[in-house]
């Protein structure tokens, strides 16, 4: 194994990550965590598609199973990512926070890093929050729509998700301020809560649906952009 100041976190086993993440290590913390949450609930859509995927009884379903597989398989790879994103941003914020201050020149020049390395810090787990609706989105769309010996796991994965989110949205509004672009600052926070709603949407709706236990009429899979 490489030094563990360079592993990235999925090269961790489970038993590591969660040692190293009760530890008195800065890193990782609430991003990274919020991040490997969410790429759980990515596999287990995919997981719940591959369940349903060549079965007759879903065949109607086959291009949204197929769908559904490959990109939240993407999304549980992009998430990881992101979670080594989180402790890397937060490591350059942290070492802005030592630049030496004694002069104007120093502290000039420590005010720029510090509100470079902020948005950083804050973009991140935008990113990860942004995902996290197509995360939850999936697990909807599959609901009523695939295996439902594996429907429980779609609640689990928008739940996850929504956790995730909240967490990666809870560490975007926590940077803002350090900033220093109150227009910037108040476009973040819109767009967070714009996010936080939709991802709210779509996991109250993902639970009803498996709670209901009804077929759903099939829904063709979102064109990529």
């Amino acid at each position: 194994m490489t030094d563990a100041a360079s592993t990235r976190f999925r090269d961790l086993t489970v038993d590591e990550f969660v040692l190293r993440l009760a530890s008195a290590a800065p890193v990782p913390g609430g991003g990274s965590a919020s991040a490997v949450a969410a790429s759980l609930g990515a596999s287990l859509v995919a997981m719940v598609a591959s369940l349903s995927e060549g079965r007759p009884k879903y065949a109607q379903h086959a291009d949204l199973l197929a769908w559904a597989r490959q990109s939240c398989g993407v999304l549980a790879d992009r998430f990881l990512a992101i979670a080594d994103d989180d402790a890397a941003a937060y490591a350059t914020f942290s070492a802005a926070l030592k630049l030496p201050r004694e002069t104007e020149g120093d502290q000039a020049v420590r005010k720029v890093a510090l509100q470079a390395a902020a948005r950083a810090a804050t973009e991140v787990p935008m990113t990860c929050v942004e995902l996290c609706v197509g995360l939850v989105g999936a697990a909807e769309a599959l609901a009523g729509r695939s295996n439902v010996n594996a429907a429980s796991d779609l609640s689990v994965a928008a739940l996850l998700g929504e956790a995730a989110a909240r967490g990666a949205a809870a560490n975007v509004l926590i940077n803002l301020p350090a900033i220093g672009d109150p227009d910037w600052e108040g476009t973040a926070m819109l767009r967070v809560a714009e996010l936080l709603d939709e991802v709210e949407r779509l996991a109250a709706s993902a639970r009803q649906a498996v709670a209901e236990g009804v077929p759903r009429d099939p829904l063709d899979p979102p064109v990529a952009d």
